[in-house]
């Protein structure tokens, strides 16, 4: 059975990985603003809006599961941020940050579960985007690590949530 440390350990390393890219490719600290941009809200919104216009039947019930799935997400995950209190990565470590993050805690990384429950809820109402909707959450929740405010662990458990919230909330 693995030990918090070990799991602790890895979930650094996989951070410095990360880190190390950054440093590497010039690019990929601006591309990743952009990206965890997109996971800020605005576009969870104006997206859901634009759905119930213009595809009154499936876009109103991706719009209603959608806000059900977020407010069902939301208090869940600062409940589970304030109680465990898991530090971020750019206040233990010495890693230089590409974005300020708004909370001092990061575990879970609430980009990473709002964005999952976005691709969860998105992919059971239109179920040909699927791939693209998982994808794009996936491209959010790296950035995050990316930019220095997530261990990868904060994205693996944002995530999780993101998708659990998603399924409850599509058909209730």
């Amino acid at each position: 059975m693995l030990s918090l440390q070990t799991i602790n350990t890895f979930d650094t390393s996989l951070f410095y990985w990360f880190q190390s890219r950054r440093q590497m490719h010039a690019g990929v600290t601006l591309t990743s603003r952009y990206i965890s941009r997109l996971g800020d809200g605005v576009m969870y919104i104006l997206l859901g809006m634009l759905l119930a216009i213009f595809e009154p039947q499936d876009g109103a019930a991706f719009f209603r599961s959608g806000l059900f799935a977020f407010l069902i997400e939301f208090p869940l995950y600062l409940f589970l941020k304030n109680t465990i209190r898991r530090d971020r990565p750019c206040e233990r470590l010495s890693v230089e940050v590409a974005v300020k993050p708004t909370e001092k805690f990061g575990f879970p990384s609430g980009h990473a579960a709002a964005a999952f429950v976005f691709a969860s809820v998105l992919s059971q109402i239109y179920p040909s985007i699927a791939l693209l909707a998982y994808s794009i959450a996936m491209l959010i929740s790296v950035s995050r690590v990316v930019l220095g405010v997530h261990y990868p662990a904060d994205i693996v458990a944002g995530a999780a949530v993101g998708i659990v919230c998603g399924f409850l909330s599509v058909g209730s």
